[in-house]
């Protein structure tokens, strides 16, 4: 991020961790902290990565209180990104804390979906979207691109993740494109997906 400098890295010598970023660098601290409450969390629990040190910013420029909603009191810098750090102090990030998923009092993070999902044959990619549900606040909606000559259905999807997620995780429908939206830097703009797939629940 632009906020700050280079945060994590995987150690030179030593343990490296699959679908870890890291350990913190010297001199920086960072933390995980409840979205509710802002509370510091325990290990391997999941919230919102929080990082100190001579690397992040002090603040954007002309918008003082943006700056003041980015800051924890004790200088924190709230990173907007969900993640859990092990035991081991290593980093492990599992999305946006704007795309995190409340349905029906649950919180759903996308990327543990997306994983399985786009571990089917046939699959590109995929994105996990909370679409607004009458019932549960919000239903979880995947939205998958698969290959041309594919003709993988919804309820393919569904067989192969049903037993390999909790049941509130699962998608309530599944949506084909032929492409995912994407900014100028490639990123997957999930808020066009919310925006464009609103009022499916709704209808």
């Amino acid at each position: 991020m632009t906020e700050t400098g280079i945060n994590t890295t995987n150690p030179l010598e030593g343990l490296r961790v699959a679908g870890s970023v890291g350990l913190a660098l010297r001199d920086v601290t960072l933390r995980v902290t409840s979205p509710e409450t802002g509370m510091a969390l325990s290990a391997n629990e999941i919230g919102i990565i929080e990082v100190r040190g001579p690397n992040v910013f002090d603040g954007y420029w002309g918008m003082p209180d943006k700056t003041s909603a980015s800051f924890a009191r004790d200088g924190f810098f709230k990173t907007g990104d969900l993640g859990r750090i092990d035991e081991g102090g290593y980093v492990h990030i599992v999305g946006r804390d704007k795309d995190l998923i409340i349905t029906g009092g649950y919180n759903v993070y996308p990327k543990e979906i997306e994983i399985e999902i786009d571990a089917l044959d046939g699959v590109v990619e995929s994105a996990v979207i909370g679409i607004p549900h009458p019932d549960l606040g919000e239903g979880v909606t995947a939205v998958v691109v698969k290959r041309a000559e594919c003709n993988l259905s919804e309820k393919q999807i569904m067989t192969h993740i049903a037993d390999r997620l909790a049941r509130f995780k699962l998608p309530k429908k599944i949506i084909f494109e032929d492409e995912l939206p994407r900014n100028a830097m490639g990123k997957v703009q999930k808020n066009q997906l919310r925006e464009k797939n609103a009022k499916i629940f709704l209808r």
